[in-house]
Parts: C-alpha cells; sequence; structure tokens
C-alpha cells in the first residue's frame, strides 16, 4: 500500500510539473537552500569534491522529480550507490510540497559561472554517439520536458559520467517504479566502455553554453 501511495504522489509531482502548474516563493526557498548549499555552492555550481552536481540551470521540472524519487526510495537505496544514499536525507528534509516549489523557485535564480571541463574525450566520436541522446535530451542537451529528459549541456562533466555508470551498474533506474530510469537502461548500453562514455560527455560540455 505504501509503495502505491509514493507510487501516486511522485506520478502527481510529474503530473503537475509537466503541466506548468507549479510556482514557488523564490525568497521563502532561499532559507532551505542553506541546507544545499553546504555541498552543491551558494550559487549552485557544484562541488566535485563533495560530489554534489551543478544545480543552477537545471529544469525544476526534473529537481522537483528528483526529490520525489529520493523521497519515495526510488534513488539512493540501492547498496553499492554511496553518494545516493548521502543525498537521500537531504532530499527528505524537504517537506511538503509548497516547500519544494520554494526552494526549485530559488535554485531557479542561481546563476553561477561556466564550469571547467573535467573530462577529456574525442568529441567528434561523441557527436555520433550522442544521436540516441538527442531524442530525449534535445539536440542541444537543453533537455526535453515532454520526454523526460533533463538538461545535459552544463551539468557538472564528472557528475554526467558517474550517473551513466551508475545505470550500467544498476545503481540507478533499479526500481520498478522509476519510469523514467528505467527507460535509460537501454540508453546507455549503447556506451560500450569508458572511453565512449568520456566521448559523449565531451560532446556534451562542447554543447555548454
Amino acid at each position: 500500500m505504501k509503495s502505491l501511495l509514493r507510487a501516486a504522489a511522485l506520478a502527481m509531482v510529474v503530473g503537475l510539473s509537466a503541466a506548468g502548474a507549479w510556482a514557488g516563493d523564490a525568497a521563502a526557498g532561499q532559507g532551505a537552500y542553506a541546507v544545499c548549499a553546504a555541498c552543491h555552492g551558494q550559487n549552485g555550481e557544484g562541488n566535485a569534491a563533495l560530489n554534489a552536481p551543478r544545480l543552477a540551470g537545471q529544469e525544476g521540472w526534473y529537481i522537483k522529480r528528483q526529490l520525489a524519487a529520493y523521497n519515495a526510495g526510488m534513488r539512493g537505496t540501492k547498496p553499492g550507490d554511496m553518494y545516493g544514499m548521502q543525498m537521500r536525507p537531504m532530499a527528505n528534509a524537504v517537506s511538503g510540497e509548497a516547500a519544494v516549489d520554494n526552494l526549485v523557485a530559488y535554485i531557479a535564480t542561481l546563476a553561477p559561472p561556466a564550469g571547467t571541463p573535467t573530462v577529456n574525450g574525442d568529441v567528434a566520436a561523441g557527436k555520433a554517439l550522442y544521436a540516441v541522446c538527442a531524442a530525449c535530451h534535445g539536440q542541444q542537451a537543453e533537455g526535453l520536458e515532454q520526454m523526460g529528459g533533463p538538461a545535459l549541456a552544463g551539468q557538472s562533466d564528472w557528475y554526467l559520467v558517474r550517473q551513466i555508470q551508475n545505470y550500467k551498474k544498476g545503481l540507478r533506474g533499479y526500481h520498478p517504479q522509476d519510469t523514467f530510469g528505467r527507460q535509460m537502461a537501454p540508453m546507455v548500453a549503447t556506451l560500450a566502455d569508458d572511453a565512449a562514455i568520456n566521448n559523449v560527455v565531451a560532446y556534451i560540455n562542447s554543447l555548454a553554453k
């Protein structure tokens, strides 16, 4: 019963986000962001040393979906996902739809400088591999809400590498109710090895503005 209720709650969050029917109070969300800032940075720029990805520039609907996934046990519950397990109690600290909306509204105000690439790869080879990704994430890796694919351009490149690896290892997309996560599994299978992963991420880096 609990799993069904959680699934219904997640579906409601995704539905509201997709419909654009949510809005938050950025000023109210600033206080809640203080907890996030300790790892993700005052400007949402991310911090590789603390394993915290960039938040600034990511769509609010996707941030909401991931917070809901952590809260529902769809992320951060797989043995071996150390960083996901660290994030889960942080996500659980944001309680209630209004609080989440306020937090997301504040994150939307953040505009840090462009990050410094850390992943090296063959951009031309990565462009060819990215053709599979573009269907859901957009030709410019800008994200496509209607397809459930978040923006990739501008995201911390080391984080993209880790998440691709997590999908390949079954540390993400493992929960039967994580529809979008499970869709990613066959996609990452098209990246045969670490070199291919680095190539596609290097190409995504080239799309960041």
